[in-house]
């Protein structure tokens, strides 16, 4: 038997496994690297993250990023060379945060690696009857492996798309596993550069389902960084806070069929970009709306979407805890039209023993230790009962 594959069959069968999972997302700020512990598989998952850290981009690595992110038309000798440049860099990442929390790589049996989504096309969105449901994330994972020598899992979403979905949302899998009550019902709410929330009906009901639902934080990002050279992101909502909602854009943003379309639905920058903010202002006749009025109204944009498709998603009756995570969390004017909505405060992941910053990174490392130790768990209703991951072997 060849030993890279000896070793990984050894690895299925430990009764611990050491994973560390990567999450790069669309707001290009760095790369999440949580070490796990995972034994068990399915519903009996047991998780302890070890550590936790975001490795911040630099200013130059983020404009490459952005240079052929969620563009129809990009350089493609810039993404050729940034596959394998991002798969290099991962693994630099990786190696000195072990040294820093002083685990050796021995320790370490598996990578779980996300990669860098550059662009989403799922078919509602494209339109095009040739061509199916599509997604590409970049950082190849060959390089990872043979620079740190540790087997990794990547591409998890190629896998989802082969077997019928739309490769996103992915987070139900591990809201199922990991956050699933016997008595609550939850709903996992996670608002990164798009929002998506995973609802799960008590004692593991039929009715679970994960789902985009619109623009987190990605069309506030984009604004800032196009009015406000040198920020990424409107720190404490600082900008926002400042302005005033304006109704009559805010009903313009909210006018895409995207909003009506049955659950679930994925989505990306592809659509809710400065192209479709400028159509909107246009439409509404708002064009000399100041900077603060169009990110009061951006929050709250995002924010309709999000208790919209809840509203629309959970029934009436049924009372539920929201938990929360994503960098949205941190938006408190954005959260706090949320807990309006509610009439109490919304909890976060870290209620459930995840800390919300780790949750994503957390999610990949569990898609590989199913791939490794599971794929026994029938998630019904439709859901994709799917092992996800490409291996690449160190040697």
């Amino acid at each position: 038997m060849n030993q890279n594959i000896e070793n990984l069959y050894r690895i299925a069968g430990k009764p611990v496994r050491t994973i560390i999972g990567l999450m790069s997302g669309t707001s290009f700020d760095g790369l999440d690297i949580a070490l796990c512990h995972f034994s068990s598989s399915g519903t009996d998952t047991q998780v302890k993250v070890l550590h936790f850290t975001t490795k911040e981009y630099d200013a130059e690595f983020k404009e490459a990023l952005k240079s052929v992110f969620a563009k129809r038309n990009a350089d493609l000798e810039r993404i050729t060379l940034l596959n394998a440049y991002i798969g290099t860099y991962y693994a630099q990442l990786i190696l000195q945060c072990l040294e820093e929390w002083n685990v050796p790589v021995s320790e370490v049996d598996i990578i779980a690696s996300h990669g860098q989504t550059i662009f989403h096309a799922p078919k509602h969105a494209h339109q095009n009857d040739k061509y199916g449901n599509a997604t590409l994330q970049i950082g190849d994972a060959d390089h990872i492996a043979v620079k740190t020598g540790i087997i990794t899992l990547s591409d998890f979403r190629q896998k989802h798309i082969a077997a019928g979905g739309e490769g996103a949302p992915l987070a139900l899998y591990g809201d199922y596993l990991l956050f699933g009550s016997p008595t609550e019902n939850r709903i996992m709410l996670n608002i990164g550069g798009i929002a998506n929330f995973t609802y799960l009906p008590a004692g593991y009901a039929p009715g679970c389902f994960s789902t985009d639902v619109g623009p987190g934080n990605t069309l506030m990002d984009q604004f800032i960084q196009l009015k406000f050279p040198g920020k990424y992101y409107d720190n404490n909502a600082e900008v926002a806070i400042a302005g005033t909602v304006n109704e009559a854009l805010l009903t313009a943003l909210l006018s895409h069929p995207f909003f009506q379309a049955p659950f679930p639905k994925t989505t990306g920058p592809e659509l809710f970009n400065l192209v479709y903010l400028y159509e909107a202002i246009k439409v509404s006749r708002q064009e000399d709306i100041t900077n603060e009025d169009v990110m009061a109204t951006l929050a709250n944009f995002s924010a309709q979407a999000i208790i919209s498709a809840i509203s629309s998603a959970v029934p009436a009756t049924d009372s539920f805890e929201i938990y929360m995570s994503g960098g949205g969390m941190y938006n408190p004017l954005l959260v706090s039209y949320i807990e309006a909505y509610l009439g109490r405060p919304v909890k976060s992941t870290i209620d459930l023993g995840i800390h919300p910053d780790a949750k994503e990174a957390v999610l990949f490392a569990l898609l590989a230790n199913e791939a490794l130790a599971g794929g026994k768990t029938n998630y019904g209703g439709g859901l994709l009962s799917v092992s996800m991951g490409k291996v690449s072997l160190p040697k």
